[in-house]
């Protein structure tokens, strides 16, 4: 679908996102806004890059990835010998680091996703670990000790990368690729008969989600003055998952909403790690046994705003009942 033919509701959203970039900004050049506040506005919206990156692999296309700490690594790095070891201008470094992850998706997607359910889980989740133990013996970027990175992210280089994130994301849902990947999450036997390369479309998505998660990567790199291995585990990977399976799978807006509700709880918990775990360890357990679906399922936040719309996705009309 092309970005000039999308609702009402969309151009809207994008007036209001673009009113807030203005608020905010204004907000931080006249220091009106606490440094620890910004930092926890900055780290929202990474984390928002990170799960709507994920939701398009998990949530769209039904890939159970774990392994996402991985590109995240990848990205912070590539961009940061951009910026650090070769001078070079901020968005390019940005734009490397998304590129070099997407790339590392494709070599690790085509042999990988031929994969389901645990295996994947198992060979992503060992992806990820591989990249942190490459890092760790890297001397070249620190090693364990890490390696320094320039502040240079700023909010009008966050604002623009997860808008185009989110617009992108939804714009490849929206399109006949992402019906096609939505299809193989729903039964990818039946997506395989009728004709659709599943193996194609799930290798895109997956390098989709890597280049936006190497994006996030860059922007978390140049944000947080040094990086460092440990900096993204395994543990780091299920943050990531936690965020995307709270909001909903299938759910763009449910990911967008856990995201801003589990980064200001770790952030006001982040002296707490215990408690932090805690916290999320029964969050999890009441979403699980109440609401199984997520804070939104698999609808979009908008999809509750629709006039004639039921509750089982069809029109109510007088008497008569069209199921969409």
């Amino acid at each position: 679908m092309s970005i000039f033919k999308q609702s009402k509701g969309f151009w809207l959203s994008i007036i209001a996102s673009l009113i807030f970039f203005v608020v905010v900004q204004f907000l931080i050049s006249g220091d009106m806004i606490n440094p620890y506040y910004t930092n926890t506005l900055f780290t929202i919206a990474i984390n928002i890059i990170l799960a709507a990156s994920l939701h398009l692999i998990i949530g769209i296309t039904g890939q159970f990835s774990i392994g996402h700490a991985g590109f995240l690594a990848i990205g912070a790095y590539a961009s940061a010998i951009i910026t650090m070891k070769f001078q070079l201008p901020f968005p390019l470094a940005l734009l490397v680091g998304g590129i070099v992850a997407a790339i590392t998706g494709l070599f690790i997607g085509i042999p990988s996703l031929r994969l389901k359910g645990d295996y994947l889980a198992i060979a992503t989740l060992g992806f990820g670990e591989i990249v942190r133990i490459v890092m760790l013996n890297i001397d070249y970027v620190g090693g364990a000790s890490g390696m320094q990175v320039s502040h240079l992210t700023t909010w009008p280089w966050i604002y623009i990368c997860l808008l185009i994130c989110i617009i992108a994301i939804v714009n490849f849902t929206n399109s006949t690729h992402g019906r096609a990947c939505i299809s193989i999450r729903e039964n990818e036997i039946a997506s395989d008969a009728m004709g659709i390369n599943t193996t194609y479309y799930k290798v895109v998505a997956f390098a989709i989600g890597s280049f936006f998660a190497g994006i996030a990567g860059g922007l978390y790199a140049h944000h947080f003055y040094i990086i460092q291995p440990v900096n993204f585990g395994f543990l780091k990977s299920f943050d990531i998952l936690i965020i995307v399976v709270l909001g909903g799978l299938g759910s763009l807006s449910g990911a967008v909403i856990s995201a801003i509700l589990l980064t200001i709880v770790s952030t006001f918990l982040q002296e707490y790690a215990e408690t932090r775990m805690i916290i999320y360890s029964l969050v999890l357990i009441i979403m699980m046994l109440f609401r199984p679906q997520g804070l939104l399922g698999t609808k979009e936040i908008t999809s509750f705003f629709k006039k004639g719309k039921d509750v089982g996705g069809g029109t109510q009309n007088g008497n008569k009942q069209t199921i969409a």
